[in-house]
């Protein structure tokens, strides 16, 4: 049962060319349906006085238009598989545009929930899927240091966003702001219009396997080749099968994958502390009694140091080193989000929200750097658009719960430390699950691995076998006919 790491898409992915363009298009999508969300919060404090609504009710805001977009996955996946990655993420364009229009002219907070959060939550989901399974299909040998570019799009959309949005409120208010941001989200229409589809007319990546030694490559040529065509040939017979009847909305043979089932385990238990921090950054600072802009700019702290990190994320993440216990290094950034969370309350002052802006901005863009390229690692490219469709619609629980009840501490307590203490635990315990599920995962694929290897050195000594008794016995039969034509 190891996990598929190995490229199976039958062709040779460019790594490079066209495929930077498409990281541009992606580093746009995933940075809007990232950032756009948290962006948000600007307004949080002023809904929530126009609405006179609780902590917990302003929370649900993000929480709906997070849960939707990951709910979202598996029609998204379902999509892409149908039509590609290009359609989808400018509909998905559209359908953010249309949300934020019809939000600006609301007159309840469940009219906002049903706008920005679901009908805006879907057109995100439709521009993230997209653009992280394009990613695959153009890059192998550069994957880590594409997703860590691609990534970046989030930071540096919130670094521009949560000033602009500070800005857009003071001069046109919230209603007038929503207007302006159902314009600009347009331009994930115009990153879905670079997303050309990969050509796959290149040379298939597939050999047969080879048996080690000079004799046995001379006398098993022609039988392990056949024994490799006909194996290959199942395979693919296996694949177009399950791709074509199970993968059109999602793989249910994922949940038989080790690899697979501890990232989703743990991830779970993660998204229950992921967002709520950021969510309640501003309206923390705001109830220190720290001024608006100054309270926006720890946003754009925050997004600036993510912004950098993401990208020197992906290219430690692609060294020799890192690429192959690259789930160690995931690990760690989860638990160091949680560290980060909890020394927060800690700290004193606007100085000390600064650094822990500077702190938990390199914990959140190392883990939004890796979050899905370790699952690529772990169940590969060929089956990545189902695991991340299967992985966002059960993340959708915890994203949707993880705010509202963050909020709710807030209203019993009347304070956030609880709230970030509670947003530590989440983060790190399941940074310890991973490290210590993933040491004996890797342990067994080592082991896996060298059962592998020997069988395909019997399957390769016993086809050499095969031929030289064969052979023999050709030989024999050559020897003994003109005995017999004597006698």
């Amino acid at each position: 049962m190891a996990p598929a790491t190995a490229t199976k898409l039958g062709y040779t992915p460019p790594d490079g060319g066209w495929g930077w363009a498409v990281v541009f298009g992606a580093f746009i999508s995933i940075g809007f349906s990232y950032a756009f969300p948290k962006s948000l919060t600007v307004y949080f404090k002023e809904i929530q006085e126009y609405f006179f609504v609780s902590y917990s009710e302003i929370a649900w805001l993000s929480s709906v238009m997070l849960a939707s977009m990951y709910a979202g996955g598996p029609v998204s996946s379902l999509l892409v598989n149908r039509f590609g990655s290009r359609p989808v993420v400018m509909v998905g364009g559209l359908m953010v545009s249309t949300g934020m229009i019809l939000a600006s002219f609301g007159r309840t907070i469940v009219h906002l929930y049903l706008c920005v959060g679901v009908i805006g939550g879907l057109g995100l989901a439709f521009n993230l899927q997209p653009a992280l399974t394009i990613i695959g299909t153009y890059f192998q040998v550069k994957r880590p240091l594409a997703n860590g570019l691609a990534m970046t799009g989030s930071p540096v959309v919130l670094f521009t966003l949560a000033p602009l949005n500070q800005f857009l409120f003071d001069s046109f208010g919230w209603r007038g702001s929503f207007l302006i941001l159902g314009s600009i989200v347009l331009n994930c229409c115009v990153a879905g219009a670079l997303m050309r589809p990969v050509n796959k007319n290149a040379q298939s990546k597939s050999e047969p396997p080879e048996c080690n030694g000079a004799a046995a490559a001379e006398t098993a040529t022609s039988d392990t080749s056949a024994q490799s065509a006909n194996l290959l040939t199942k395979e693919n017979q296996e694949e177009s099968r399950s791709q074509g009847c199970v993968h059109k909305i999602i793989d249910p043979t994922l949940f038989k994958h080790r690899g697979f089932l501890i990232y989703l385990i743990g991830n779970v238990v993660m998204f229950f502390g992921f967002f709520a921090p950021v969510v309640f950054l501003a309206p923390y600072a705001k109830h220190q009694g720290i001024d608006e802009y100054s309270a926006a700019f720890l946003l754009s702290i925050f997004a600036l140091v993510d912004m950098f990190i993401r990208p020197a994320t992906g290219f430690i993440g692609n060294t020799k080193w890192i690429r192959p216990r690259i789930q160690y290094f995931f690990s760690f950034a989860v638990s160091y989000n949680g560290v980060c969370h909890l020394i927060c309350p800690l700290l004193p002052g606007y100085v000390g929200l600064v650094v822990y802006a500077v702190f938990f901005g390199l914990a959140f863009g190392m883990l939004s750097a890796l979050l899905f390229e370790v699952l690529m690692d772990l169940v590969g490219a060929h089956r990545f658009s189902s695991a991340v469709g299967l992985v966002t619609i059960i993340e959708c629980g915890p994203v949707l719960l993880g705010p509202p009840l963050s909020g709710a501490l807030v209203d019993i307590f009347g304070e956030y430390k609880y709230m970030y203490y509670a947003c530590g635990v989440f983060m790190l315990v399941p940074g310890i699950f991973f490290f210590i599920m993933h040491y004996f995962n890797y342990k067994k694929l080592d082991e896996e691995r060298r059962q592998t290897v020997a069988l395909e050195m019997r399957t390769c000594d016993e086809a050499v076998q095969l031929k030289m008794s064969q052979d023999e016995k050709w030989s024999h039969l050559e020897t003994d006919k003109p005995y017999g034509q004597a006698n």
